[in-house]
C-alpha cells in the first residue's frame, strides 16, 4: 500500500518531488493511451477509421475536459477536509462527489448515446466515417461511468496524498487496452467498435480494481451511497461549473488558434500537429507539478498553515524553472530529430523544427501559470482562474498569434504563442501576489 502523505508537516521539498513524479509517469501513460489505440486502428483497419476515431476523440475529449474541471474542484475540497483533519467532513463530500457524478456519468452517456450521430453530423464528419465513428462515440458513451469512475478515484487519492496508488490502476488500463486492441480489432473482427470496447473495458476494470482496493483496505472513507446534502451540492456546484468551464475556455482557445494556424497551409497544420505531440510530452512535468502543488497546497489551506502554502508555491516555482529550462534546452537542440519521429515532408519539419526551436525558452513561463493557479485553485479561488485562463488564451494567445502570424508569416506564430506564455504568467503572478484569492470561502458551513 502506498503511503499518504501528511502535507501539514514535512520537508516540503522533498515532499513536492516523491508526490509529483507518480503524476507525470501517470500522465505520461495516458498519453500513451491515445498513442497505443491509434496506432493499432490505423495499422489494423485503415485510414478512415483513424479518421472516425479522431474525430470521435474530439466529443471524447470535450466531455473529459469537463471530467477533468470536476475533478479539480474535488481536488481542492478533498484535500482541505483532510488538511482539516475531518475524517467524517472527507466522508461527506465523497459521498456528494460519488452520487453526483455517477448521476451526470449516466444522464450524459444516455444523451450522448442517443445524439452521436447528430453531433458528428455537426462536426462535419465525412460520410465514409460517419458510420464507424458514430459506432465508436457510442460504445464510448455507453462506458461514460468509466470514464467518470477511472479518473475520480485517481483524484481521490491524490487528495490525501497518495500519487502512486493511481499509478497503478492506470498501469493496469495501458496493459489491459494494448492486449485487447489487437484482440478484439483484428482476432474477433470486431473492427472499430472493438477498439472502443477495448476502451471501455481496459478503463472498467481498472476502476473496479481501484474501487475494490479502496474498499477492501479502507484506504479513504468511503460510506454507502446516499442523497447529499443541499449544502455539500452548492460547495461543489460553486467550484465544479467555473472549473468545469475553465477546461471548456482552454478547448475553445486551442481550437480559435488551430483556426490561424490552418490558413497557412497543410505543411504548417502537419508541422504543428508534429510539435504539439512533443508539446505534450515537454508539458507533463509543469502539469504534474501544478497538480501536487494544489493537492499539497489545498490540506495546508484547510490546516490554516499559509506559511507552507506560500512556501510550497515557491519550491513548484524553482522545481518548475529547472526542469523546464533543461528541457528547453534539450529541445531546442534536438528539435529536429523529435519533430522527424512523426513526420518526414520536408516543408512540415522544416515549420516544426522552427517552431519548437522558438518556443522552447518560453515553456518555464508557462508552467508558472500551472504551479500559481494551482495553488489560487486550492484556495477554491475557481472563478478567478477562469478570468486568468480566458485572459491568458482569448485576451493574449489568440489575439497575439493572429496578429503577429499576420506581420512575420508563419514564423509569427511561435512568437504569438510564446509572447502570451510571458505575459499570461505575469498576470498569474500579479494576482497571486496581489489578488484576494486567500479569502476564497469553499464550505457553507
Amino acid at each position: 500500500m502506498a503511503k499518504q502523505y501528511d502535507f501539514t508537516e514535512g520537508n516540503i521539498f522533498k515532499q513536492l518531488f516523491i508526490f509529483s513524479a507518480p503524476i507525470i509517469l501517470t500522465n505520461l501513460l495516458q498519453i500513451s493511451y491515445q498513442f497505443i489505440d491509434s496506432l493499432w486502428v490505423g495499422n489494423l483497419i485503415g485510414s478512415n477509421a483513424l479518421g472516425a476515431v479522431a474525430i470521435s476523440g474530439t466529443v471524447i475529449f470535450t466531455v473529459l475536459s469537463f471530467v477533468i474541471g470536476l475533478n479539480n474542484a474535488a481536488l481542492t475540497i478533498l484535500s482541505q477536509q483532510k488538511g482539516k483533519g475531518s475524517e467524517e467532513g472527507l466522508k461527506r463530500y465523497l459521498n456528494a462527489f460519488v452520487v453526483m457524478l455517477s448521476g451526470m456519468s449516466v444522464v450524459l452517456g444516455l444523451i450522448g448515446f442517443i445524439m452521436a450521430e447528430r453531433i458528428l453530423l455537426l462536426l462535419g464528419t465525412p460520410d465514409a466515417m460517419i458510420d464507424m465513428a458514430a459506432s465508436y462515440l457510442q460504445i464510448n458513451f455507453i462506458g461514460m461511468l468509466f470514464l467518470f469512475g477511472y479518473n475520480f478515484i485517481g483524484t481521490v487519492f491524490r487528495s490525501v496524498g497518495d500519487s502512486k496508488t493511481p499509478l497503478y490502476f492506470v498501469i493496469i488500463a495501458v496493459i489491459l487496452n494494448t492486449v485487447l486492441d489487437p484482440l478484439f480489432i483484428y482476432t474477433f473482427d470486431w473492427g472499430i467498435e472493438g477498439a472502443a470496447y477495448a476502451t471501455i473495458v481496459s478503463q472498467g476494470v481498472a476502476f473496479g480494481t481501484g474501487l475494490f482496493f479502496t474498499l477492501k483496505k479502507n484506504l479513504v472513507p468511503f460510506s454507502k451511497p446516499h442523497l447529499p446534502a443541499r449544502r455539500e451540492v452548492f460547495d461543489i456546484l460553486k467550484l465544479g461549473i467555473p472549473s468545469g468551464l475553465q477546461m471548456s475556455v482552454i478547448s475553445a482557445g486551442s481550437m480559435a488558434i488551430m483556426s490561424v494556424i490552418a490558413s497557412f497551409g497543410s505543411a504548417v497544420v502537419a508541422g504543428y500537429g508534429a510539435a504539439q505531440r512533443l508539446d505534450s510530452l515537454i508539458m507533463l512535468p509543469a502539469q504534474a507539478l501544478g497538480v501536487a502543488v494544489n493537492s499539497m497546497a489545498g490540506q495546508n489551506i484547510g490546516a490554516n498553515r499559509w506559511d507552507r502554502v506560500h512556501r510550497i508555491t515557491f519550491y513548484g516555482f524553482i522545481y518548475n524553472l529547472i526542469v523546464m529550462f533543461m528541457l528547453a534546452l534539450v529541445m531546442f537542440l534536438f528539435a529536429n530529430y523529435g519533430i522527424r519521429l512523426f513526420i518526414k515532408d520536408p516543408a512540415a519539419a522544416r515549420f516544426g523544427t522552427s517552431y519548437l526551436k522558438m518556443v522552447a525558452f518560453f515553456y518555464p513561463f508557462l508552467g508558472i501559470n500551472f504551479i500559481l493557479n494551482g495553488t489560487v485553485r486550492a484556495a477554491g479561488a475557481m472563478f478567478q482562474v477562469l478570468v486568468l485562463n480566458i485572459i491568458s488564451f482569448w485576451i493574449l494567445r489568440y489575439p497575439m498569434t493572429y496578429l503577429l502570424s499576420t506581420i512575420f508569416g508563419e514564423k509569427g506564430i511561435a512568437l504569438g504563442i510564446g509572447i502570451s506564455f510571458a505575459i499570461s504568467s505575469v498576470f498569474a503572478f500579479l494576482y497571486y501576489r496581489f489578488g484576494r484569492w486567500q479569502d476564497a470561502k469553499v464550505f457553507g458551513d
